[in-house]
């Protein structure tokens, strides 16, 4: 008797921080791993690809390329994904009041956390099999009815933004069987969350994953964060 195949996760973003933990634990836990990178430079995720199964495959895409998300997509073209994981983000000028943030610096943060994700979605969403799941990396910052002090305005309005296209897609699939999810990862100490972050990446990845296991094959879009509460809009 044939054993069932490991199941196929694809995580945008897996370069550094969150994205390449996530790499590490879907490694960790069996899956066949997909991970994109911006650039071709030898770094950490590459390190992980020495894993003696060969259960680790790098692709290279900049999510602001819609060239290269098309051609990623064609050589993607005949796999069934069961995840997947669109992680990438920046923080640019990110602790400035917005009207000290630059023109440039606030497109740029736009398109990379909120536009560029969810072409990402977009675009390769027809690989995901009708029973997986299509979770896209938000923040606490994204939530409305949580920001009551303010800081750090122009991530918080990429992330408003990223979870309110996520609610249009969603409501443009409604009958669509996969699990959709925007997770708020907390404030984890990685080169963008700081030396001040109140979880590491070890307490906060894993947990992201359970979560993310814990509602696959379930319908509809939710906002949880990573021990799997929900998350105000």
């Amino acid at each position: 008797m044939s054993s069932k195949p490991a199941p196929t996760a694809l995580i945008v973003g897996a370069s550094r921080g969150l994205g390449l933990a996530l790499a590490a634990e879907y490694l960790k836990r069996g899956w066949q791993v997909i991970a994109t990178v911006r650039g071709n430079k030898p770094g950490p995720l590459q390190q992980l690809a020495s894993d003696p199964g060969g259960r680790l495959e790098i692709e290279q895409l900049d999510i602001n390329s819609p060239a290269q998300l098309q051609s990623l997509k064609k050589r993607l073209v005949d796999r069934s994904l069961d995840l997947l994981f669109v992680n990438a983000g920046v923080a640019i000028e990110a602790e400035k009041p917005i009207g000290e943030v630059s023109t440039d610096a606030f497109v740029e943060t736009m398109v990379t956390n909120a536009l560029s994700p969810m072409r990402v979605i977009e675009v390769l969403s027809p690989l995901v099999a009708v029973d997986g799941s299509i979770v896209a990396m938000s923040s606490d910052l994204g939530s409305v009815g949580n920001n009551t002090d303010g800081g750090w305005e122009a991530s918080r309005a990429s992330k408003a933004a990223l979870n309110t296209l996520m609610r249009s897609f969603a409501a443009r699939h409604a009958g669509d069987p996969r699990s959709l999810l925007l997770i708020a990862p907390g404030w984890v100490r990685t080169d963008m969350g700081g030396a001040e972050a109140t979880l590491t990446v070890e307490e906060s990845i894993p947990r992201v994953v359970d979560v993310v296991a814990a509602h696959a094959g379930h319908h509809g879009l939710q906002f949880l964060n990573y021990v799997g509460e929900t998350v105000p809009w």
